[in-house]
């Protein structure tokens, strides 16, 4: 049955050759071709993406650790946009990359850029639909793109410079200066914006889904003289909520 062909094949492409004996002819040459051409489709869709990591260790160093990868994660479904999610964890586990501590935190910076990238459709909140609503009891929701992030290190920064339109040969240092970006795509676009601890807080406390009261609290317990006003519109303005309930 043509079921069991494929089920056959699909082992076959990284297990031994015999689970093929009933439907392999001659000494196998055409299920090495196959082998490579599927791997290599692997690596490639890793390439595609996870380029900012690729770019930062160059395309032979990214081929070789794709192609392991492959075969140890091999993809789950047909769709190849989903693939690689458990890349990042692995990086931070892959001994030649144990020198590139930045590696894995970019790999999740590429992930995000995805799934922003594939996110759901939503109209977004203006300065209009907060008209006549009780701001402090209501709580505002994030954009279904919204990927949101605060690192200890300065890896936004890496991933910001070494983007694929980003423009060559800057140089940037992996310190200890906390950083935080959200990646997200309000319209056709994909967007990134730096993040203040203090915008981090409050879109960090509406992905809670705290009450916008609460959200304020928390933010001034940990930055006083923020300007609460202020920077609600600025993430406004940016699109990154959809509505308040």
């Amino acid at each position: 049955m043509p079921e069991d062909f494929h089920r056959a094949l699909d082992a076959a492409i990284t297990g031994p050759d015999q689970v093929l004996t009933p439907w392999l002819a001659g000494d196998g040459a055409g299920l090495a071709v196959c082998r490579n051409t599927v791997a290599k489709g692997r690596a490639d869709a890793l390439a595609g993406l996870f380029p900012t990591v690729q770019r930062l260790v160059g395309e032979d160093w990214f081929h070789y650790a794709a192609l392991i990868f492959a075969a140890e994660h091999p993809p789950t479904s047909p769709v190849l946009d989903d693939y690689g999610q458990a890349f990042p964890d692995w990086l931070a586990r892959f001994e030649p990359a144990q020198s590139l501590p930045y590696l894995p935190p970019v790999a999740r910076m590429d992930l995000a850029w995805s799934r922003a990238h594939r996110a759901v459709d939503a109209s977004v909140l203006t300065a209009e639909g907060l008209a006549g609503r009780d701001l402090f009891g209501s709580r505002a929701t994030l954009h279904p793109s919204v990927q949101l992030f605060w690192f200890d290190w300065t890896a936004p920064s890496v991933w910001l410079a070494n983007r694929p339109d980003a423009a060559p040969d800057q140089v940037v240092d992996w310190t200890d200066s906390p950083e935080g970006l959200v990646v997200y795509r309000p319209d056709m676009s994909v967007l990134h914006r730096r993040l203040s601890r203090a915008e981090w807080l409050f879109l960090d406390g509406c992905r809670r889904d705290l009450p916008l009261g609460r959200v304020a609290l928390e933010v001034q317990g940990h930055a006083p003289d923020t300007d609460i006003a202020r920077l609600f519109s600025g993430l406004l303005s940016a699109g990154l909520f959809t509505h308040l309930i």
